[in-house]
C-alpha cells in the first residue's frame, strides 16, 4: 500500500506543478485554452491567475519537501499537510469556480491520504 500511496502523492505533486505552469508562465497560451478563456478574459485575469499559481506552487513545494526531507517522519508530516491542503483547496475551487476541480485536485489527494493511512 505504501507504493500506491507514493505513486498517488507523486501524481498530485505533478498535477500541481502543471497547474502552477498553467497559471503562471503558460497562462496566456496553453492556460487560456485549458481554462477556456477569451483573449479579453486572459488579459483581465492574468495577474490574479499568476498569484493563484504562486499559491499552488506552495502546495507543490509542501509535497516536494515530503518526498525529499531526510527525516521520514518530517517528510510524512509535510506530505499529509500538503495533501490535506490540496484536498481543501480543491473543495473550495469546486464550490467557487468549477466542479471539475473536485475531481482533478480533491479526489487524487484524498486517495493518496487514504492510501497513506492504510499503509501505516
Amino acid at each position: 500500500m505504501q507504493l500506491i500511496a507514493t505513486i498517488l502523492a507523486a501524481a498530485v505533486l505533478l498535477i500541481h506543478v502543471y497547474i502552477v505552469l498553467l497559471e503562471t508562465v503558460l497562462f496566456r497560451s496553453r492556460g487560456a485554452r485549458v481554462f477556456g478563456l477569451s483573449a479579453e478574459q486572459v488579459e483581465v485575469l492574468a495577474p490574479a491567475m499568476s498569484n493563484q499559481g504562486c499559491y499552488n506552487g506552495f502546495l507543490a513545494a509542501a509535497l516536494a519537501v515530503g518526498f525529499l526531507h531526510p527525516v521520514p517522519a518530517t517528510g510524512t508530516a509535510f506530505m499529509v499537510f500538503g495533501l490535506a491542503c490540496v484536498a481543501i483547496a480543491g473543495v473550495w475551487g469546486a464550490v467557487t469556480v468549477q466542479k471539475r476541480i473536485l475531481f482533478v485536485q480533491t479526489v487524487p489527494a484524498l486517495l493518496a491520504l487514504g492510501a497513506m493511512a492504510l499503509a501505516r
